[in-house]
């Protein structure tokens, strides 16, 4: 088995939940939403993201607008849809099931080691 590819899936099925936690607070935009997964250490390329954020769009959970920007161009930013909050609380419900029981077995494997 390729453990680089264990560990890309693993990252690969919480980018999701992460990306709509980000949005939690505030409204951001790609470029934004990628520094906050860099500074976690969650290292993503544009090209994972940008479908993403259309497929969570397209399901309704998230809505955005078009800011114009001193800087360049107009971005979009992105923002929860009061479905994208009710699916983001059910995710960080099954996140902390998942959390503690992950952690109950690897710690358990690790004292019996």
């Amino acid at each position: 088995m390729n453990i680089d590819n264990t560990k890309a899936q693993m990252r690969k099925g919480i980018l999701e939940f992460c990306i709509l936690s980000i949005l939690k607070d505030r409204d951001y935009y790609t470029s934004e939403i990628l520094e906050e997964l860099k500074k976690a250490k969650l290292l993503v390329v544009e090209g994972t993201v940008y479908p993403l954020l259309t497929r969570l769009k397209n399901g309704d959970l998230l809505t955005y607008k078009w800011e114009e920007s001193n800087s360049g161009p107009p971005r979009k930013y992105y923002k929860l849809t009061p479905k994208g909050e009710e699916f983001l609380k059910e995710l960080n419900d099954t996140w902390e099931e998942l959390s503690f029981a992950v952690t109950e077995i690897t710690t358990k494997i690790a004292h019996n080691e």
